[in-house]
């Protein structure tokens, strides 16, 4: 069951940074495509990066977390027999 959870936990990990290179690829490039509509806003275009990257960093830290506590239960597990 901990070993499932620990995959699941990759998944999430690698669904989450996945997402967030690929918004800021995206956002790079439509910046440099339309910088005038970017100019319009009075946040820096870069403000829904740093947002995503926020919540990722999150996500991550949480997940890492999770994931340690696995392992010291597995370790027990093993050591216990």
């Amino acid at each position: 069951m901990l070993e499932k959870i620990n995959r699941i936990l990759n998944t999430i990990i690698g669904a989450f940074v996945g997402v967030f290179i690929g918004h800021g690829i995206y956002v790079f490039w439509d910046f440099k495509a339309h910088p005038d509509l970017y100019a319009m806003q009075s946040a820096p275009w870069y403000t829904s990066i740093l947002l995503y990257g926020i919540v990722t960093a999150v996500v991550l830290i949480a997940a890492v977390i999770i994931k340690l506590i696995i392992r010291q239960k597995l370790k027990k597990e093993y050591h216990n027999g």
